[in-house]
């Protein structure tokens, strides 16, 4: 560290109050034009064209809308540093100026509300903001930063998708992966976490086979709804029966769908799960469990066939190298201030991030940035009333400060890259 870090450090973000006005447009603007995930075609277009102003070599295409952008500068560590750019199926109802009034089809063809709901519109002002004084500042370091900006992190599969495109192709494996995330923490503050941040999720669609018949006649028919009801009662006994209390994991129900009319008994009925755990032997045994308990409950029913469990989708554990880890929570105390810098909690949230470190074999540090007015978030935590007064990712009404919070997460994605880049001749 030292003097010469620190003096790295206020060349390549001195230009950075000059740049906020630019940079709050770009968020508005984005915020105003969510896109879903596989969908961020406006998004792409426009971080493609602020890269290429910024003197990167830019590829698209990858991971079908996902960007990369390669700045070589002489010899030294290849860092990369990743945003996601996808939005939400949610209708906002923050009541701001600059709300989205976006709809689009999703996936499955439904018409739906579209919303910046989880902060990725901060995340590639962000990153467009960092890659753009990194550039400017290439006297101050050497090596080369990747710039990658991900679609399809909501539904699992978009870092995995711009890994199987080639995404290492152009400029070769990085060295160390750096990303971060929105959080409704105090605006500002930044929370680092060795090891273990972020919770794995297992997502599955059950589908419980019974016999149909007239409401009026229910000893004709095998229920699937009573069977519903009997399998979510039952799963929630994993976490606490089946589990130590030194263990994690949460299981929930987060949709059930049978019948249409009441003097109908349907023939069968869905659900989907969600699972969340830290650990990979508590991952295992609450699947383990899930299956038991459902194929248990069907034969306990007298179903005519077998129930299907599927897999809608996965993220792996997010886990941090813990001696870059110790890195970067050094180089961002001394940047913002022990104040500023505090210990991340564990995460029951999950992401895909840990995807590029996995895929490349190296080390990978994923860091949170508050974006909720400080005082707000202090006032609530004092009178125990943070989970009800301060709103979470995915919430309607999710809406961050645009102050500090832009300054502070482009500070960050800049000190971390230069913790990592080489020095130039003249740093």
């Amino acid at each position: 560290m030292g003097g010469v870090t620190a003096d790295r450090r206020s060349r390549v973000l001195a230009p950075l109050e000059a740049k906020l006005p630019d940079l709050e447009a770009l968020y508005v603007d984005l915020h105003r034009h969510p896109e879903l995930a596989f969908a961020e075609t406006r998004t792409s277009a426009e971080v493609a064209r602020r890269l290429d102003a910024s003197g990167y070599e830019v590829h698209t295409g990858l991971g079908r809308t996902g960007v990369l952008g390669v700045l070589r500068n002489g010899a030294g560590p290849t860092v990369m540093l990743r945003a996601d750019m996808d939005a939400l199926p949610v209708e906002e109802k923050t009541g701001l100026e600059y709300a989205s009034t976006e709809r689009a089809l999703d996936a499955e063809g439904h018409d739906v509300p579209v919303m910046h709901a989880c902060g990725h519109d901060m995340h590639v002002t962000w990153l467009s903001g960092a890659a753009d004084l990194l550039a400017a500042g290439r006297d101050a370091w050497s090596g080369t930063v990747l710039a990658v900006f991900q679609p399809g992190e909501e539904v699992g599969d978009g870092a995995e998708s711009m890994v199987r495109d080639g995404v290492f192709g152009p400029a070769g494996k990085p060295d160390v992966v750096l990303g971060q995330h929105l959080v409704p923490g105090p605006a500002g503050w930044v929370l680092t976490r060795p090891g273990v941040i972020m919770a794995a999720t297992d997502a599955l669609k059950i589908v419980l086979h019974g016999r149909g018949g007239h409401g009026s006649r229910p000893e004709t028919t095998i229920d699937p709804v009573v069977l519903a009801a009997s399998v979510i009662l039952k799963l929630q006994t994993i976490v606490s029966r089946e589990l130590s209390a030194t263990d994690s994991a949460v299981v929930t129900v987060g949709s059930v769908h049978a019948g249409t009319v009441h003097n109908v008994i349907p023939d069968h009925a869905t659900l989907e799960v969600g699972i969340r755990s830290f650990d990979q032997q508590v991952r295992e045994k609450v699947l383990a469990a899930i299956e038991r308990i459902v194929h248990g409950e069907a034969a306990t029913a007298g179903c005519p066939k077998p129930p299907e469990i599927t897999s809608l989708g996965k993220f792996g554990v997010t886990t941090n190298d813990d001696s870059v880890t110790a890195e970067l929570t050094a180089a961002f105390r001394e940047h913002f201030g022990a104040d500023r810098t505090m210990e991340a909690p564990l995460v029951t949230g999950s992401e895909d991030f840990g995807e590029f470190g996995k895929a490349a074999g190296v080390p990978s540090v994923f860091w949170l940035v508050g974006g909720i007015d400080a005082e707000t978030v202090l006032t609530a935590i004092g009178a125990g009333r943070f989970e009800q007064d301060v709103p979470s990712n995915h919430s309607p009404v999710f809406a961050p400060v645009i102050h500090p919070t832009l300054r502070a997460g482009v500070e960050t994605l800049v000190v971390g890259a230069l913790e990592k880049l080489g020095s130039s001749a003249l740093g």
